[in-house]
């Protein structure tokens, strides 16, 4: 079973989120968007983001970026300086400077524990025991961190952050 190990506040620079925009009809017969991440690996679709580099306080870490504005958006992607060039066939949304609350879901990554609602609403229960709001249509992201969610401990386990952008102080 998975835990919530760490929560903390971090702030972020303003940001371009570049990689591919999905919607809900994009979801797979089991209602995630796990084979558009299967499809990224097998077309090596983060080699021309990696070439550009990345946001420094977001290190070399992928991206899977939630909102629900007119409909539900899912992208695939990561984090670069505002400005940065977007290469051919990607897209890119920017995202102002802001604080997040990050929360390190601690599970297995290969039975799917570490996904969905119930991580979901434990960290929403965690950001609100903090004392911590939303901000107005917030962006949520699990950021895949390498080595905490690359390299699994002796128990099979790793860390997901998952992270909302809060409502300034």
């Amino acid at each position: 079973m998975f835990e919530i190990i760490k929560v903390y506040r971090e702030s972020l620079p303003s940001l371009r989120l570049i990689g591919k925009r999905y919607t809900d009809s994009d979801r797979g017969p089991e209602g995630s968007f796990g084979g558009k991440w299967g499809e990224w690996f097998g077309k090596d679709c983060f080699k021309p983001l990696e070439e550009l580099g990345s946001l420094p306080e977001n290190g070399d870490a992928y991206v899977g970026c939630m909102r629900c504005v007119e409909e539900f958006e899912y992208w695939i992607g990561m984090f670069f300086p505002e400005g940065t060039a977007v290469p051919e066939g990607y897209s890119y949304v920017d995202i102002p400077a802001g604080d997040i609350g990050t929360c390190w879901i601690y599970g297995r990554e290969d039975n799917g524990e570490i996904y969905g609602q119930k991580p979901h609403e434990m960290c929403m229960a965690k950001i609100a025991e903090a004392g911590w709001e939303l901000a107005e249509a917030p962006w949520f992201f699990e950021r895949y961190n390498c080595p905490r969610f690359t390299s699994p401990d002796e128990n099979e386990k790793v860390i997901l952050d998952y992270c909302v952008y809060l409502k300034a102080q």
